[in-house]
C-alpha cells in the first residue's frame, strides 16, 4: 500500500521523473510495478528510465576527512549525477534485498555522500524541494520492508526533498507482483490523480 505524505501533488505535467532502477535483473518485480505507477502519468510528463546495472560506479571511498572529491567530468557518475540533478522527481525502483536495498540502489546513495562534499556542486541545494518516492517488491508481507521505507524517509528528510510515496508489492518470481492485486491497483494513482487511464 502506498504511504504518503500530506503535501500538495505538484503538477505532473510540468515535471521530469527519473527512475533508477536498482535490480539485478531487468523486468523484475519492482521495474513492473514502477513501470505500471509510470503508465497513468499524464502523457506529455517526461521520463527517464535508468537501469543502475549499466553504470557501474567505482566502489565508494569516504574522503570526507581525508580530501576533497572531484565533480565527474565522465563516465557513470556523471550521468548519473547529471540526470538526478536534472530530475524534478527520484524514485528508487528495488527488489527487497536482504531487509534492504538492493546493492545498486544502495552504492547510487552512496554517491550522494561524496556530491554533498563535492567542491561548487551545491548538491543539497539543488536537491531541496525535488520530490523522492520508492517503489520495492519483496517476496513476503510489506512490513519487512518497513526499515527500509523509514531509511528513506529520513534520507528524504536529510535532505528537505519532499517524501512522494512508497509502494510495495509482493513478488518473487518475474511477473509474480501482477499478483498482488492490492499493489497493482495502488499503482494506478501512486504519482497522482490517474488523468490518462483508457
Amino acid at each position: 500500500m502506498p504511504n504518503k505524505a500530506p503535501y500538495l501533488m505538484p503538477d505532473t505535467t510540468k515535471r521530469r521523473f527519473l527512475f533508477l532502477l536498482g535490480s539485478t535483473r531487468r523486468n523484475g518485480n519492482s521495474e513492473l510495478l514502477a513501470r505500471r505507477a509510470a503508465g497513468f502519468l499524464p502523457a506529455v510528463t517526461a521520463q527517464q528510465w535508468l537501469f543502475l546495472p549499466d553504470y557501474a560506479l567505482p566502489p565508494f571511498i569516504d574522503q570526507r576527512h581525508d580530501e576533497s572529491y572531484l565533480a565527474p567530468t565522465t563516465g557513470p557518475e556523471k550521468t548519473l549525477l547529471d540526470a538526478t540533478l536534472a530530475a524534478t522527481d527520484l524514485v528508487l525502483v528495488s527488489p527487497l534485498y536482504w531487509y534492504a536495498l538492493s546493492t545498486p540502489a544502495k552504492h547510487y546513495l552512496d554517491y550522494w555522500s561524496a556530491w554533498l562534499r563535492t567542491p561548487n556542486l551545491d548538491f543539497r541545494a539543488r536537491m531541496r524541494g525535488k520530490t523522492f518516492w520508492a517503489v520495492v517488491a519483496g517476496s513476503g508481507p510489506g512490513a519487512e520492508a518497513q526499515p527500509l521505507q523509514e531509511g528513506l524517509q529520513l534520507t528524504a528528510a536529510y535532505m528537505d526533498m519532499p517524501w512522494g510515496g512508497y509502494l510495495y508489492g509482493n513478488g518473487s518470481r518475474p511477473g509474480d507482483v501482477r499478483q498482488d492485486v492490492v499493489a497493482w491497483q495502488a499503482a494506478e494513482g501512486f504519482f497522482g490523480p490517474a488523468s490518462n487511464q483508457g
